[in-house]
């Protein structure tokens, strides 16, 4: 009867940016409006000075000092001064509190710093001020998602696309919140979509790749991996995606070369070297496995799933204290990680401690009461520590749940 070992693939999936409404153009005649407006194509400096100057003169209306306010906090957004563009929007709502664009921005603002609580106040505050706003909708669907509020996500797009149908950005992070759900079919249809009001853009075709390799559908993923690197040749995960799905195909050799080719473009990917050193491991080329998962885990040592791969790895050699040292590590960093345990049981059988196998698989059946392997392989420990009685019926129930078992 054979002991089970797996290893595993993870990955990220990539999101799109959101977009920031901008002051329209004001219709003053001063030099100073003109820029702050941007009207004459003033460089970003030159429109914060314009618009300050016009700020410190104090002429105008209360509503056209909030627009001046929000020229240049608007300016502040392109150089990424956050805290400065809100406070020049809170100024600006204090000045015009019906200011659709000074709510919209400010809520950009907040997104940006990763505060989506108050970016979403503020977008629901700018709907109600104009309630036909495709980009803000837009906007908050993607604080939404940010927020993991996945459902709440789509109807924002919805409502974007339905106020604009080619709103190709909407439909992206739409088929994106859908794939996050789960829902691969709506998924590829936004993207499907996307792509036929622009076949340029090359995150179209990535994360329909995606969706389709979560749906198990590895050559319509790969066709569109091809695209997405053809569009853009550096893309670093569709490198990393299109080696996923080789190797999900069992094409470890085609696989190594695209993670290759990701390292070469980001070599501190410590996903790529994680995956690659599992694409080497399933070719059995174990010591170059352990190269790469020793490098993922210089990069970042907080994946338990690296670990565990490295201990598989040094189970296979029999180098079965190391692997115990992987295990443990792995369960340190992830305590509900069953098939650690289950791996780690088996090391300790292989050692011959069969009491602490069993506490193993005991630890990884109270977290998956119907995990075959689990019971597989308890029942050869039991068997083996003289219990045939306890260790058969382990045996029978886990090929109940896998008849493939033991074959």
């Amino acid at each position: 009867m054979r002991w089970r070992i797996k290893s595993s693939l993870r990955g990220a999936i990539a999101a799109l940016a959101s977009c920031v409404l901008i002051l329209p153009a004001l219709a003053q005649a001063s030099k100073e409006w003109n820029r702050c407006a941007g009207k004459d194509g003033s460089a970003i400096d030159e429109l914060i000075e314009g618009c300050t100057s016009v700020i410190q003169s104090r002429a105008g209306t209360p509503e056209m000092l909030a627009l001046a306010f929000i020229g240049r906090g608007s300016a502040y957004m392109t150089k990424g001064d956050f805290d400065g563009a809100i406070q020049d929007y809170n100024q600006a709502i204090s000045l015009d509190g019906k200011n659709f664009l000074a709510f919209s921005n400010r809520g950009f603002a907040y997104a940006s710093k990763g505060n989506f609580d108050l970016a979403i106040q503020d977008y629901d505050q700018a709907l109600l001020l104009n309630p036909n706003a495709a980009l803000t909708f837009y906007n908050r669907g993607f604080a939404r998602a940010a927020k993991g509020d996945f459902d709440q996500a789509i109807k924002d797009y919805d409502r974007a696309i339905g106020l604009n149908a080619n709103f190709t950005q909407a439909l992206l992070n739409r088929g994106f919140a859908h794939t996050a759900k789960g829902d691969f079919d709506p998924a590829i249809a936004d993207y499907d979509q996307a792509i036929r009001l622009n076949p340029n853009v090359a995150a179209a075709f990535y994360n329909r790749g995606v969706a389709q390799s979560r749906k198990r559908d590895f050559d319509h993923a790969i066709q569109d991996y091809n695209q997405a690197i053809h569009l853009s040749p550096n893309y670093v995960w569709a490198y990393y995606r299109r080696g996923e799905a080789y190797a999900n195909k069992g094409d470890f050799d085609r696989a190594i070369l695209d993670y290759d080719q990701t390292i070469q473009l980001d070599p501190d990917n410590a996903k790529a070297f994680n995956d690659r050193g599992f694409a080497y491991a399933s070719k059995g080329n174990f010591d170059r496995a352990i190269r790469d998962y020793g490098q993922a885990i210089r990069l970042d040592s907080s994946s338990a799933n690296v670990f565990y791969n490295r201990g598989s790895a040094y189970a296979e050699q029999h180098h079965f204290d190391r692997a115990i040292q992987d295990y443990d590590q792995a369960v340190r960093l992830a305590p509900n990680f069953a098939q650690a345990f289950v791996n780690r049981g088996f090391v300790y059988a292989m050692k011959g401690d069969y009491n602490r196998a069993i506490e193993d698989f005991d630890q990884a059946l109270a977290l998956i009461p119907n995990s075959a392997h689990a019971l597989f392989n308890r029942g050869i420990a039991k068997i083996r520590k003289g219990d045939r009685m306890g260790g058969s019926a382990d045996i029978a129930q886990a090929k109940l749940l896998d008849p493939n078992l033991g074959n």
